[in-house]
């Protein structure tokens, strides 16, 4: 016996559980990122910085524009403008890296070359000083991409070191670790911003300091997985003569020839598209609606999203103990019909009434980590073997911090409006179009025309 064993454990079942728990530290180390840049802090600070850009000392008081390329950009939509063009990128980029991933048999050195790259543009963010709205842009695109690529291969893995039983399981502690990561970074955060005074620091430094530590901590823990998750071989692999960019490319060609042959794939794909851009849209664009709508600080914004943080650590748990009686499919669409109520409760909230504001908060916390989390174990039964990461590839392009539709929409309706309030309540299309096409989807017949062992409860 070696040292360290259990008597009577199966060593196949420890070595699995061992991969599952390191693949779950790159949830941990990308929310530092998606939490700490991405939602709470670079979204407000780089509109500052466009607005002084735009306006100078007038700040929020001026009403002029930028210009990009010839065009007028409101500095308060030119965030949302970033995260749908990084999007459109996405689209393009994102299922040749799915395809390269499916034919390689070193999927974690992929997923920490892009999680690394990401991580050097965010910690790039510290430099965007004063008016300097172009560099926080570019960086922003970047860091995106990088993020949606490197989540690309990781969900693609989760196909490897989980059965069909497992993945809701698995799926959803990711996502709470994730959170818990992500939170006790933001913690920290909190502290540094609303003591900046007593460190010596003025605000924007302090803010520039958070982004630096979220950077940090997605590229050091990204080392975690990428020691502890198993090279495997490539399956399935569609026979292409050439370079492994050829190869790659004949393999996305087949992929998507053959896509019509699933159709619960394709409409849950498409469900998810629309239901998931209403959620990260909420989610990216909720520090700002908060300081620019509704009146907050910066450090009440903090203390918020912490608060969603440490709420959706055990909500991503409790939806993946509900799914494991109910199914992951019922219990997405009863999450749906929370989200709903969210930006209904959002519109009316008044402005700095803080109490309101905190009791919207958990219930987002409630619904936020269990609806992605079992959206992505419920897709990954729907993938044929071989394809995950083309697959994931697609899913990925509409995933947390890429949404398109639902960011624009919010940018267009805030430069029409002139109001936060509309363009967050027109989010409620989202969630209605995601839940019908969701409700079309049949479970069982979707995981057996991709050629999967369906789990006990579907």
């Amino acid at each position: 016996m070696t040292r360290g064993s259990v008597p009577g454990a199966d060593p196949s079942v420890l070595d699995r559980r061992r991969e599952q728990r390191a693949w779950y530290f790159y949830d941990w180390a990308n929310s530092a990122y998606v939490t700490t840049i991405a939602t709470v802090l670079f979204a407000p600070y780089l509109t500052s910085v466009a607005e002084t850009a735009a306006c100078g000392a007038a700040g929020d008081s001026c009403t002029t524009d930028l210009r990009v390329a010839g065009v007028a950009v409101s500095p308060g939509s030119l965030v949302f403008y970033v995260v749908t063009f990084a999007t459109v990128i996405s689209a393009f980029v994102l299922p040749i890296v799915g395809a390269v991933a499916d034919r390689s048999s070193h999927k974690r050195q992929l997923m920490a070359t892009f999680a690394w790259a990401g991580s050097l543009s965010a910690a790039a963010m510290f430099f965007v000083t004063g008016s300097n709205w172009q560099l926080g842009a570019a960086l922003l695109l970047i860091a995106n991409v990088c993020l949606g690529a490197s989540l690309v291969v990781y969900d693609a893995i989760l196909c490897e070191i989980a059965g069909p039983d497992e993945r809701d399981r698995v799926s959803s502690q990711g996502w709470a670790s994730g959170y818990l990561g992500g939170g006790l970074l933001l913690a920290a955060n909190l502290a540094v911003v609303t003591f900046h005074d007593r460190l010596g620091l003025d605000q924007a430094t302090a803010v520039r300091i958070c982004l630096l530590s979220a950077a940090l901590w997605w590229a050091l823990f990204t080392i975690i997985p990428y020691r502890g998750i198993k090279d495997r071989p490539a399956v399935n692999t569609a026979a292409v003569r050439g370079s492994m960019v050829a190869q790659s490319f004949g393999q996305l060609r087949a992929t998507l020839t053959s896509m019509r042959s699933y159709p619960m794939t394709l409409t849950f794909l498409l469900a998810y598209l629309f239901f998931n851009d209403g959620i990260q849209t909420v989610i990216v664009t909720s520090s700002t609606y908060g300081e620019k709508e509704l009146g907050f600080e910066t450090e009440v914004l903090i203390a918020t999203i912490l608060l969603v943080q440490f709420v959706a650590f055990g909500g991503a748990l409790l939806f993946g103990r509900i799914a494991a009686s109910h199914g992951s499919k019922r219990t997405i669409m009863g999450g749906l019909f929370v989200w709903m109520g969210v930006v209904t409760i959002a519109y009316f909230l008044p402005r700095e009434e803080l109490v309101p504001f905190l009791a919207m908060a958990v219930l987002i916390g409630l619904v936020l980590g269990g609806t992605q989390a079992l959206s992505r174990s419920f897709f990954s039964q729907l993938i044929p073997r071989g394809r995950e990461a083309e697959y994931f590839s697609l899913y990925q392009a509409c995933e947390r911090g890429t949404s398109w539709l639902g960011t624009l929409i919010f940018g267009l309706v805030h430069q029409w409006t002139d109001s936060y309030r509309p363009a967050v309540f027109a989010l409620m299309g989202f969630f209605v179009v995601g839940l019908a096409l969701l409700s079309r989807v049949d479970a069982r017949r979707g995981i057996a025309e991709a050629g999967n062992q369906p789990p006990a409860v579907v």
